[in-house]
């Protein structure tokens, strides 16, 4: 994400680090929340797994990977140290208590994405899509640099939440499915657990497949624009 916004370099050190900024601490912000949820239901449910290792706090030192920082700063996506839960002290039991565990992280990022659009929803703030590189943005003003922190932040957390729900291990739509689905089907489901990187991996290896005719963020795009239009009440693509 650094080099997306390095021709702003020549433009304006503000701007870069405005835009930067913005995109680095919306991901913060939606990766810590994420991880929290995750370690604050599981200690509702009865597991002090967390709490006992310092997970349950907001303190994103506590939940960022080192890897996942490093590829936050230079592809703009990241991830956060996985929860650490004992699944048999859920009182909910393993498979319920997981699946609850599981959906928290997802469920607080759009939470979290439709309190940051209620000031763009209400026209309080504009919008500004993090994707599209305002180079003549002099003009803007601390409303604009608001709004496209709150922009980047709806847009980032939609992402991360729609991102985390597909059903492959080791994300949460795996844990999900797995608790959900009916007895016979989740033990299929559970059985492909450990082709999960390797699957993640195709995913994120589509554009170069494809010829940048297929992608991850083009698969997700009618979901991530319908819930920002949901959130913020603007119409056209997140994307630019």
């Amino acid at each position: 994400m650094i080099f997306a916004y390095a021709d702003l370099l020549g433009v304006s050190l503000t701007l870069f680090l405005v835009f930067f900024g913005s995109v680095v601490g919306a991901l913060l912000i939606g990766i810590t929340i994420h991880e929290f949820s995750h370690c604050l239901t599981a200690f509702l449910l009865g597991d002090r797994t967390a709490k006992n290792l310092g997970r349950l706090t907001l303190n994103p030192k506590a939940h960022l990977d080192p890897i996942g920082t490093v590829l936050l700063f230079l592809v703009g996506f990241g991830f956060g140290k996985p929860a650490p839960v004992n699944p048999y002290r859920l009182r909910t039991g393993p498979k319920t208590g997981m699946a609850l565990v599981a959906v928290a992280g997802p469920l607080s990022n759009l939470v979290i994405a439709g309190l940051a659009g209620l000031p763009i929803r209400a026209g309080i703030l504009p919008w500004h899509t993090p994707f599209v590189v305002y180079n003549s943005a002099s003009y803007w003003g601390a409303s604009d640099y608001l709004g496209l922190f709150l922009s980047a932040t709806v847009i980032f957390n939609i992402v991360l939440a729609i991102f985390n729900l597909i059903p492959v291990a080791p994300l949460d739509g795996f844990r999900i499915a797995v608790g959900i689905l009916p007895h016979d089907l989740s033990e299929a489901v559970a059985s492909l657990e450990q082709y999960g990187m390797a699957i993640l991996l195709i995913l994120f290896l589509l554009p170069m497949m494809s010829g940048g005719s297929v992608g991850i963020l083009q698969v997700m795009s009618p979901a991530i624009n319908g819930l920002a239009g949901a959130f913020t009440g603007v119409s056209g693509g997140v994307f630019g």
